[in-house]
């Protein structure tokens, strides 16, 4: 993918995300105005009722003007032109907000003619009992009434955010899909530096790789045409061997970089039926001629066991398992290679006496690129792509390779294969 594009679709997902939460926002503001509309109807309906029954009983009529006035959002006042009783008013006042289903606290207070102010009346939960309730502080007292009282609703915010819960988790989860969003891409374009990163490592080590392999290879063909070359069998066979490994690490090279370079283009095998015996041998004569010291051994009861494979990387893979069990051991390396039949697999145990992994990193060592920090770190030059090479050759022929400590010290690395007699 194009920087450019990537740039575009990044912008354009947040731009369409922002949109979303700021729609949202909107949409919740005027389900917010909604639900206070319908609340201060429910509330004028209710007082309004409350009006006409002070007046039932009396000689007087509800006047031809509404007596519900609303002061503000939460505070209305109702005039009433006859005296009434403070239990009558929150009898009547209960019961017509439950009427309405007006399920938050309220208060009320009524207007003293004798002492010309607001009278407090009572504060009115259905949560709490009376003494955790907090009294009003003030009822403000209106001109050219004389027979009315106030009701204010101290909670109303809270009540009409709680009528809301939906459209707050609604919105809630768009904020977390935009901060999971932004965060998905801070870890898309960091790990895209790394990928920048590696490609430039990748070609840098190609060319470290090749510039000495090739003279290696150039001066070995000089050297085994030479006539004291030829005439010494022992040079002579010494000289052949530099030049096979050098193709062979040379060729090998370019597979692994091929794989590193791209995770979305696999290697192509060339299976053909071979004998898994000889190429653990012929691995071991080669591990043996770079470590003369190590000591390996094969157990099998057949020497004849066939799997289908492409013979090249399976003995590039057989050499890189081979080759890390004695790179890491710190005393005279000593490894079995044990071969034997279980369930219709094959298995190819490669058992070591080295220095073994932490358990919680060992997990990690098939990943590209990864080495992990001990004893032998500074010692062992390498990449991290052994194991990677190892796991990409299984993963490629559906087989599964496990890699676990042993009791006493060192690791045994098991190959699952599937055989058929």
């Amino acid at each position: 993918m194009k920087i450019n594009k990537l740039n575009s679709i990044i912008i354009l997902g947040l731009i369409a995300i922002i949109s979303i939460l700021v729609a949202q926002l909107l949409w919740t503001k005027e389900a917010f105005t909604i639900e206070q509309k319908k609340l201060s109807q429910k509330a004028h309906i209710a007082l309004l009722e409350v009006a006409k029954k002070l007046y039932e009983g009396t000689n007087h009529e509800l006047p031809a003007q509404n007596p519900v006035q609303k002061i503000a959002n939460d505070y209305y006042i109702v005039n009433i032109d006859n005296e009434f009783e403070p239990e009558i008013l929150e009898f009547y006042l209960k019961t017509e907000f439950k009427k309405m289903n007006i399920t938050t606290d309220f208060e009320y207070a009524m207007y003293n003619c004798q002492s010309d102010e607001m009278i407090y009346g009572d504060y009115i939960s259905l949560s709490k009992k009376k003494a955790e309730c907090k009294k009003s502080v003030y009822f403000p007292k209106h001109k050219n009434l004389v027979y009315y009282f106030a009701v204010r609703f101290p909670n109303e915010t809270t009540y009409l955010f709680s009528s809301m819960r939906f459209w707050f988790v609604l919105s809630t989860a768009l904020i977390l899909i935009l901060l999971i969003y932004v965060y998905s891409i801070f870890k898309l374009l960091q790990q895209k530096k790394y990928s920048e990163l590696q490609r430039d490592f990748i070609n840098n080590m190609t060319h470290e790789f090749k510039t000495p392999l090739s003279s290696i290879l150039i001066a070995s063909k000089y050297l085994i045409e030479q006539n004291p070359i030829k005439e010494d069998k022992k040079l002579h066979t010494y000289t052949d061997i530099i030049i096979k490994q050098s193709n062979k690490l040379n060729s090998h090279i370019e597979k692994i970089l091929s794989i590193a370079k791209s995770d979305y283009t696999p290697l192509e095998l060339k299976k053909e039926n071979v004998i898994v015996f000889p190429i653990i041998e012929e691995a071991i004569t080669n591990i043996q001629l770079k470590y003369p010291e190590a000591v390996i051994k094969i157990e099998t009861n057949s020497d004849t066991y066939q799997i289908e494979t492409d013979p090249f990387h399976f003995a590039n893979l057989i050499y890189n398992l081979l080759d890390n069990a004695v790179k890491y051991c710190n005393k005279q390396p000593e490894i079995t290679v044990r071969i034997r039949e279980e369930n219709s697999c094959l298995k190819l145990e490669f058992i070591d006496n080295g220095i073994g992994i932490n358990p919680k990193k060992i997990s990690f060592i098939f990943d590209k690129f990864y080495r992990i920090q001990n004893e032998k770190s500074n010692e062992v030059n390498g990449f991290g792509l052994g194991l990677f090479y190892v796991k990409e050759i299984c993963g490629l022929q559906n087989w599964k390779i496990k890699a676990e400590n042993n009791s006493e010290n060192g690791i045994t690395i098991t190959l699952s294969i599937p055989y058929k007699k």
